[in-house]
């Protein structure tokens, strides 16, 4: 049996946290093999966030020092699951897509999957000036990294726990989501990125979109200088991911997926520029 860590940063998502729980589909990957644990960084809430997800059967990790950053290095930290995947408690993440989003990541020998919110399809769950801003900053990180994620502020991702040690993620704000996965870039991980269906936030909107994307240009800029003074022999080796050893598999046999989502699952793969050899 593999194990499962569910990450879910939170500040006052007591409204949100039971329709987050429904939608973790515990039984189904039960079934398919996986121990599962969710693991909730409550940020210093004041409405009991931390109480209600004790009562659906999380472990809470208490991280009072504020930031979307921080509550992810204390989530993270605590995992004991041998695959880490994250996403938000405002709704907006469809955790009921973890066994497809899993099934990628072993089938195609991924360390890090990052996931895509801003299809068309997606259109009428964020504001346009929220979808313009992640155009931007998405389009940024590709040309000062070097990838070919989409979606660089996605809050979903699902990857292989040891690559967390390897690397070497500051923020301590919401430039954490774009760190991560340029890191894992860098670094010469088997990464790839898959559509999503992206939902209506539940709640109070906490994003300041002009503070936020502001201090998420200056991460950028600065992490890409850091990059450079940090360049490694090992990152060059595997600068080629293609060559990189594949990693080990997770599951020796799942269950098969109904063909309506097979179908789903290798259509999210074309076109995204991240097919691995």
């Amino acid at each position: 049996m593999s194990t499962l860590s569910i990450v879910i940063p939170a500040l006052n998502e007591a409204e949100n946290l039971p329709h987050v729980f429904a939608t973790i589909p515990l039984d189904a990957l039960t079934e398919a093999g996986w121990g599962v644990e969710v693991v909730i960084a409550d940020n210093g809430s004041t409405d009991g966030t931390g109480e209600i997800a004790a009562s659906f059967g999380a472990r809470v990790v208490h991280q009072p020092l504020r930031g979307y950053g921080n509550a992810y290095k204390a989530g993270i930290a605590a995992a004991r699951g041998e695959v880490i995947a994250t996403g938000d408690a405002d709704c907006t993440y469809p955790f009921d897509d973890l066994l497809r989003l899993l099934r990628i990541l072993d089938d195609q020998q991924v360390e890090f999957l990052n996931t895509n919110r801003l299809g068309r399809e997606n259109r009428d769950a964020m504001k346009p000036s929220h979808t313009l801003a992640n155009h931007a900053l998405s389009l940024v990180s590709r040309k000062l990294f070097k990838s070919e994620m989409r979606d660089s502020q996605s809050g979903m991702w699902v990857f292989r726990r040891y690559i967390w040690d390897t690397l070497k993620v500051t923020s301590d704000g919401m430039g954490f989501s774009q760190e991560i996965k340029n890191a894992a870039v860098r670094e010469g991980f088997r990464c790839i990125e898959v559509p999503i269906e992206y939902r209506p936030r539940g709640g109070e909107v906490k994003l300041n979109a002009f503070s936020d994307g502001m201090a998420n240009v200056t991460q950028l800029f600065r992490h890409r200088l850091r990059d450079n003074a940090l360049r490694t022999a090992t990152r060059a080796q595997w600068y080629d991911r293609s060559t990189r050893p594949a990693p080990q598999p997770l599951l020796r046999a799942l269950p098969k997926e109904p063909a309506a989502t097979a179908d789903r699952a290798s259509q999210g793969l074309a076109g995204t520029g991240h097919q691995l050899a």
